[in-house]
């Protein structure tokens, strides 16, 4: 049987789908590339890069900078798909032991990018030395705002697309249900199957899974308002983080900066809508404010963005 040799795993070829096959096939042709250009064993002793997110907070600002890297240093975009914690097509959680399998797939000076719950097998592998691990954050109250257009105008495929788009009469009930989450019994009163992964959970119990990655000075912490308003310093802290774990940059660090700067292009992520910072002031009302604190407790306060529930 013909196998493929992966970091921490071997998967028969036969076991994947053409797509997963000409996905790894990609990898493999551009990881040549690279090792021709920066040396034979350069990508073996860089680390994977990986960006991490809680879903509508940057991810693709993150990656697009990311995808830079192999401008600058030996670095490789493996182009797999998004490793995530739930099914995009049934909202069913995957496995542990299926995202590990995910992350294992990684080989030295990959750049690969998804939304990774803190699990104990998913701590102990973005926590290695040999990967430079990021987590970016945006501001939970703009994340609401952004999910609800995201479901109702740009995800036509999205689990909760047809609630939110047919069931909830506007912006303000969607963005109530974003908020406090939809329940089986909301399912079925709107006359849809209560399946489960239909369920939506509210938004504090949605970040709840992720939060202890805030407990790990590997993962570097990154605030989506910080990489918009002060660019070029996060840059310079994104570039470090990944020096500090391995990379090794082959031009000028200002020549590095510019590079990472110009692969920022917003209007080229498929879930690109305004990319602004504090538009949910426009878009609350004080009735979503209130519902917003008795759901979310000391969130924003973890986060760092507001230092009591004063608001």
């Amino acid at each position: 049987m013909v196998s493929l040799l992966t970091q921490g795993s071997i998967l028969p070829i036969q076991s994947l789908t053409n797509s997963a096959q000409l996905r790894l096939a990609r990898r493999s042709f551009r990881r040549g590339i690279q090792s021709i250009r920066y040396g034979p064993s350069a990508l073996q002793l860089s680390p994977v890069l990986f960006a991490n997110s809680f879903p509508k907070s940057g991810t693709h600002l993150l990656t697009q900078i990311l995808q830079g890297f192999p401008a600058i240093g030996p670095a490789v975009n493996s182009g797999l798909p998004a490793i995530v914690s739930f099914n995009g097509q049934t909202g069913s959680p995957r496995s542990e032991a299926e995202i590990v399998s995910d992350l294992q797939r990684l080989l030295p000076g990959d750049i690969a990018y998804g939304h990774v719950h803190a699990l104990p097998g998913t701590i102990q592998i973005l926590t290695q030395d040999n990967i430079a691990a990021y987590f970016i954050v945006r501001d939970p109250r703009d994340v609401v705002v952004s999910h609800v257009h995201y479901i109702t105008e740009m995800a036509e495929r999205h689990i909760h697309h047809e609630y939110f788009n047919q069931k909830l009469p506007d912006f303000s009930a969607r963005l109530e249900a974003s908020i406090a989450g939809v329940t089986a019994q909301d399912l079925v009163s709107a006359g849809i199957s209560a399946t489960r992964g239909r369920e939506l959970p509210d938004i504090r119990s949605r970040f709840d899974p992720f939060m202890p990655w805030l407990n790990f000075p590997q993962i570097k912490l990154i605030q989506f308002e910080e990489l918009i308003n002060d660019r070029r310093n996060q840059l310079q802290l994104i570039m470090n983080h990944a020096n500090q774990h391995g990379f090794q940059l082959s031009i000028p660090v200002q020549a590095a900066l510019d590079i990472l700067e110009m692969h920022i292009n917003p209007q080229k992520s498929p879930t690109f809508r305004s990319g602004k910072t504090g538009g949910w002031k426009t878009s609350f009302s004080p009735q979503h404010k209130q519902l917003f604190k008795q759901v979310s407790g000391d969130l924003l306060q973890r986060l760092g963005y507001e230092s009591s529930d004063d608001w």
